[in-house]
């Protein structure tokens, strides 16, 4: 391909079918809402359910939103999950794996196996899995892309949450390796590591004045993230504009690495 041919249509999402799991609130929920802007239907992959919160905001696109109930660490869940997709819509070109749990946040004596068991099986052996059942119907296709969500924490050391580190840790090396596997049939895997940003579950520390102090002194935007902040990453991932990143982690944290 030469310069003349790029054109914005690679990013263009228009025709694609995608699983976001987690894909019904918070950061799940942008990135299923970007898909859908771009163009693409969108099947939302959970647990619970949001009172149809989601499916307004995507069927507004003028795409189509399915939500699936499922707890994708289960046996099993995974692969009906991918075939759902397929059977509905008839391929799985996008898949963003965005499940995840943060759980007892406490001293590493008082940090026991049942919080850590939990939050690998969700954080990032439900990732594997679907990334598993994903890639068996991309590699037929001969395209498909898959984004992991990390997190600043596959950075950073996770004081009170060991778990939580090492999952987004190994989020990074599952992204490398699965690109490793997957590039020669044209499958992009890469992962967003996404910043201290505004939602519900970070209303607590928002409020607390002295802890917020600190968080900003380490932002360079010197503000928290919005949500929208987010899509326009997993829009470009998703899309053939980047059909030659591969195997890469990007940050969207307002230059909190940099400090």
């Amino acid at each position: 391909m030469n310069i003349q041919d790029f054109n914005m249509d690679f990013f263009s999402l228009k025709g694609k079918n995608a699983i976001v799991t987690g894909g019904n609130s918070g950061l799940g929920q942008a990135f299923a809402t970007a898909l859908a802007k771009g163009g693409a239907n969108v099947m939302a992959v959970s647990i619970m359910d949001d009172g149809g919160e989601t499916k307004g905001m995507i069927e507004a696109c003028g795409v189509q939103y399915k939500h699936v109930f499922a707890d994708i660490t289960a046996d099993g869940e995974c692969k009906r999950v991918v075939e759902d997709c397929v059977n509905t819509w008839g391929s799985i070109d996008i898949l963003v794996n965005c499940a995840g749990i943060c759980i007892n946040i406490e001293d590493v004596t008082q940090f026991d196996r049942k919080p850590w068991d939990k939050m690998v099986a969700v954080n990032l052996t439900a990732a594997f899995e679907m990334i598993h059942e994903s890639c068996k119907f991309m590699i037929k296709q001969k395209s498909g892309k898959i984004i992991n969500i990390a997190s600043l924490f596959a950075f950073l050391g996770g004081q009170w949450s060991p778990a939580y580190a090492a999952t987004k840790h190994g989020i990074v090396g599952l992204t490398k390796s699965m690109c490793d596997e997957l590039a020669q049939f044209n499958i992009q895997v890469n992962a967003i590591a996404p910043g201290y940003f505004a939602t519900k579950l970070t209303e607590k520390t928002r409020s607390n004045p002295e802890r917020n102090a600190t968080i900003l002194s380490h932002i360079p935007a010197n503000r928290w993230g919005w949500l929208a902040d987010l899509m326009g990453t997993c829009v470009f991932l998703s899309s053939d504009a980047s059909n030659y990143v591969n195997g890469t982690t990007v940050t969207v944290d307002g230059g909190y690495l940099m400090r």
